[in-house]
């Protein structure tokens, strides 16, 4: 592996690409820095490090997360990517439920575009009404317990507030772009990943303080417990690696088939359905339902009644919020399978060329097997996401470790996104290698990423 790791800057257009990959990155990182005028950063801090204290329980707790810190100081870039992503999401929706897009959808590289374009539209929409509701949001004294952020409230102040948030994801859905033209890997994935990284040197200083080597008085995490998260977290980390790549192989054969005056002989080969078919997706789905009556409660006082119940039932992650949690993951798994996966077209394409799955007749006989096939895999990779989601809750329990920012890399959807990212990465570089008459990552393998 360490001379696969070489041969990658032996390669002249392969080193291009992840130079201009990481300068780009730099570009955004260097942008979740620069703040958004007329905010009292500094009180907007301290107002998350109180959040964090309550184990990050909220949307904005989870969204910060994923835009680096940005939130935390309200910067350019403070609405992230999600924005985008959420778009996505919908449009991928929408074009397995409405006709028309799906018929774009299916006109090849044009359609692609037009639906893309579509997406940014939708973006545009989301960042805008975000950025309002944000802007109201910090204008109020009663959502921050008196603390004033905003020094000049007003219609001023918002429309810069929704102008310059709008501006920094426009300008993130840009670079993304770039450097999955330019550059290596899936530029917004990889845009995410980054964002999630970032924050690790914050949590390993919140490990360090926990473990307090100099103070045994104000120790909270002893030496074997620390040494077993260590390994308990890499055991974690070669699971969602299996599970990413795992998947059921059904054997299809190809009869022989007369085309003009070709003879093509009959061929054998597989159609793959992945264990992790949803993934991510359904954790995120989950946690924005879920998470969203304790975002609500902060809106309340703290001594009424509808966010002691909010606080009582969610905020605790005790046993009916990780019910509830695993419920709704499974529900979203085979909702977004449903979408996704449709077994009566992968039946007729395969009718449609001459494929057949050996054992089971053409037509409607082989869109119920591969339907009764998908239902119990799907199954299998739900129980394996719903497990991922509440380690983080677990390691918290068990091992009291009192901050959600270090034991969410213990799973959840900062853990899935970042292994499944880092593999599509390594799966397109290897790809380079293997062009080059190089040697893999993984002797004699392929690895094989989210796709």
């Amino acid at each position: 592996m360490l001379e696969s790791l070489g041969n990658i800057f032996r390669i002249e257009e392969l080193r291009r690409k992840i130079f201009i990959t990481l300068a780009l990155l730099a570009v955004f990182r260097l942008g979740c820095f620069v703040p958004t005028p007329g905010i009292n950063t500094y009180a907007l801090s301290r107002f998350f490090e109180n959040l964090a204290k309550t184990q990050g329980a909220t949307l904005l707790g989870l969204i910060n997360i994923f835009t680096g810190g940005a939130l935390r100081r309200l910067s350019i870039f403070a609405l992230g990517i999600m924005p985008y992503i959420s778009a996505s999401i919908i449009m991928q929706l929408l074009t397995g439920v409405i006709p028309a897009l799906e018929k774009i959808a299916q006109e090849g590289k044009a359609g692609y575009e037009r639906i893309n374009q579509y997406t940014r539209y939708l973006t545009l929409l989301i960042c805008i009404i975000q950025g309002f509701m944000l802007s109201l949001w910090l204008e109020n004294p009663q959502n921050f317990r008196g603390t004033t952020i905003v020094s000049s409230p007003g219609w001023f102040f918002r429309f810069m507030t929704v102008l310059t948030l709008t501006g920094g994801t426009l300008f993130i859905m840009w670079l993304g772009e770039q450097i999955q033209e330019r550059g290596i890997g899936n530029g917004i994935s990889l845009i995410i990943t980054i964002s999630i990284i970032s924050r690790i040197p914050a949590s390993l200083r919140q490990l360090w303080i926990l473990y307090s080597p100099f103070d045994s008085t104000k120790r909270l995490i002893n030496t074997p417990t620390l040494i077993f998260l260590g390994i308990l977290w890499v055991v974690i980390i070669l699971g969602i690696v299996l599970f990413t790549q795992a998947q059921r192989r059904i054997p299809v054969q190809y009869g022989k088939r007369i085309i003009g005056r070709r003879i093509y002989q009959g061929q054998s080969t597989y159609l793959p359905i992945r264990v992790d078919m949803a993934g991510v997706i359904a954790i995120i789905f989950a946690q924005s339902v879920i998470l969203f009556p304790a975002t609500v409660a902060t809106f309340f006082p703290r001594t009424s009644g509808i966010a002691l119940f909010f606080q009582r039932i969610f905020g605790q992650r005790g046993l009916w919020y990780n019910l509830i949690y695993v419920g709704l993951i499974i529900f979203f798994m085979y909702f977004y399978t449903a979408i996704v996966f449709n077994p009566v077209q992968i039946a007729n394409n395969l009718k449609k060329y001459g494929g057949f799955i050996p054992g089971v007749r053409p037509g409607k006989p082989t869109s119920d097997y591969l339907d009764y096939v998908a239902t119990r895999i799907v199954f299998v990779g739900a129980i394996y996401i719903s497990l991922v989601a509440i380690f983080p809750t677990l390691i918290m329990k068990f091992f009291k470790v009192p901050s959600y920012a270090i034991a969410s890399f213990f799973g959840g959807t900062t853990l899935l996104i970042m292994v499944g990212v880092l593999l599509d990465t390594m799966r397109q570089i290897e790809g380079h290698l293997l062009l080059s008459h190089y040697e893999g990552f993984v002797r004699g393998r392929r690895l094989k990423g989210r796709r």
